[in-house]
Parts: structure tokens; sequence; C-alpha cells
């Protein structure tokens, strides 16, 4: 099974929750290097079903690809599915660029991070066959500051109530335990686990 990704805290995560799984995984790293797709769907769940159908038809391979963001009500959804293309060479830029934005809006900046995740299974002469889909959030809000030198992406500024602490300030561990990346994959894995497959699937990953 290939999992859609070169992001090495993503690849860290999603080994961390399927491990123990009678599954050979793979990642985008350990495969001839593939053009990216370009990302065209409108919504977190069609960019994650778009890659992994373009994956799958690249490494002939059943193929898991996640896509997931940060959402600030503030502004309007933003920066949403475009999370990773917001302005900024380095996230410290991008996040100074957020704030820049909300420097208008009273706080709390209530925000979630969302993940929608899809599996498909090994290429067919038709295409590949959508096994299983879904997606997962966490709650939180926009910290004053970014804070933290743990996990990646936005976590430094992504505060989370539960903790009183963004999850750039939790440790793996925490984080995964909360995460919209986390519960995601936990879902997957369960599915995985069934004796027969739920109603989105027609057989077991192989």
């Amino acid at each position: 099974m290939l999992i859609a990704t070169t992001n090495a805290g993503k690849v860290r995560e999603i080994r961390r929750v399927l491990a123990g799984l009678p599954i050979n995984v793979k990642t985008l790293g350990d495969l001839p290097p593939f053009q990216e797709p370009e990302e065209t769907g409108r919504t977190f769940a069609e960019n994650a079903l778009l890659k992994a159908n373009y994956y799958a038809r690249s490494s002939g391979l059943a193929t898991v690809a996640e896509d997931s963001g940060l959402v600030i009500d503030a502004l309007g959804g933003r920066p949403g599915i475009e999370s990773a293309r917001y302005p900024g060479a380095t996230y410290a830029d991008k996040f100074a660029n957020l704030y820049q934005e909300l420097s208008g809006h009273p706080r709390p900046w209530t925000a979630r991070f969302v993940c929608s995740l899809a599996y498909v299974g090994v290429p067919g002469p038709k295409g590949s066959a959508v096994l299983f889909t879904c997606e997962a959030k966490v709650e939180g809000e926009i910290a004053p500051q970014p804070r933290g030198a743990n996990g990646f992406g936005y976590d430094p500024i992504f505060f989370y109530p539960p903790y009183g602490r963004t999850l750039g300030e939790a440790t793996d561990e925490e984080k995964l335990a909360v995460s919209h990346r986390g519960a995601a994959f936990r879902k997957f894995r369960e599915w995985i686990r069934r004796p027969v497959a739920g109603p989105a699937s027609s057989s077991h990953p192989s």
C-alpha cells in the first residue's frame, strides 16, 4: 500500500497509527519521482481522492492519500485547501502573513484542522475502486503568537484549549491522540481490521 506523501512529519504520524498491521507500506520517497498532480478540487475530500487516484495510476499500487489544512473562521475558512500554498516562503512567513490578516478581527480566532482521507485499490482496466473515505477535524483557536518547536506546519499557531497549549508545544503522542490526521487514520485502521469491509469498500486492502 502506498502512502501518497513525501512530507516526513506526515509519514511519521501515519506510520505510527498503522504500526502492527500486516501491510507492506511504502511512501512516495520509496519510489521513483512522480510529477505532482494539480490539485483542482474545491474541497479537502475532492483533492484527497484526486491524489489517491493519480498516485495509484502512477505507481500501480493501492494508495491512500490525504488532503488537510487549516480553516480559520475569521478569514472565511481560509487558508483551507490552499494551506500549503498560502503566501510565504517559510512557515514563519506564512504565520506573519496570517497574523497581518487577522489583526483587524477580534479574538478568539476560532479555527480547525481538517483531514480528508481516500483509499483506492490497485488500478484495473477501468481505473481504481474507491474503497474507503473519511474526514476528521480538531477544533481550536489561532494563538496570539507562535509557540513551540514540536510538530510541523501550522502546529505552533494552533492553540488546543483542552491542553492549554499549541500543538507545537504538545508531544508527538499528545498531538497524535487528538489531531485531525491521527483521527482520520485511526478510522482507516479500524476499517482495515474489520473482518468484512464496510459499505464504502468491496474488498480488504492489500
